[in-house]
């Protein structure tokens, strides 16, 4: 089933936002490169991009799936917009959509070793 598993969020400088949360919260951080940093909890973990050529505007809900695929159509058939097609980044690939009331989503699926 799918379910909401991370939060990305778009920030001025990934380290200065890692460093915030962490001191908030105590939540540990890694880096991937010098604009995006996560959490690795495996539970619903945020990702902080600064990185002006590829972050979203707003807090971005990224959903999880074992069929991206299936999922991408079936947002098409729901009436949902692609906003950006199938891609990969280290770990996986996503698309990213907009919902029937402007809202910018992902859909997410992990490289699993099978």
């Amino acid at each position: 089933m799918a379910r909401l598993y991370y939060l990305e969020l778009p920030v001025a400088d990934s380290a200065r936002s890692a460093a915030f949360y962490g001191e908030a919260f105590g939540w540990s951080f890694t880096q991937f490169g010098p604009s995006y940093s996560a959490t690795m909890t495996g539970d619903t973990d945020i990702g902080l991009d600064s990185d002006a050529e590829t972050q979203v505007k707003a807090p971005l809900p990224v959903i999880d799936t074992d069929d991206l695929e299936s999922a991408l159509a079936a947002v098409v058939a729901a009436g949902g917009t692609i906003k950006v097609p199938i891609f990969a980044f280290p770990g996986g690939r996503r698309f990213h959509f907009i919902d029937p009331d402007g809202h910018e989503l992902a859909v997410s699926a992990a490289d699993r070793a099978g």
